[in-house]
């Protein structure tokens, strides 16, 4: 029985040359940071949201209080991006 063309044209298997670069570590600084960060906004603002008539300072900076939560999220959310 004939053999079929891609039996007689059997192509080598690509091999990528090995890596002289070390692979990026984060520092070990940035996890944690990230997860405090990301923690302090989310309760920032539930805070906000259950207390914040009985909390002092956070009567008077109204709907700053969010501005301050979210910006702790969008700052976790950087740091995550920098995470290898």
């Amino acid at each position: 029985m004939p053999k079929s063309r891609n039996d007689r044209k059997k192509k080598a298997v690509y091999t990528p040359p090995p890596s002289k670069e070390k692979p990026k570590v984060s520092p070990r600084w940035l996890v944690p940071t990230m997860l405090g960060f990301f923690a302090l906004g989310i309760l920032w603002i539930a805070v906000y949201y259950i207390a914040g008539d009985h909390v002092p300072y956070m009567q008077d900076w109204h709907n700053w209080n969010l501005l301050i939560g979210f910006s702790g999220i969008i700052v976790a959310v950087v740091l995550s991006t920098r995470w290898h």
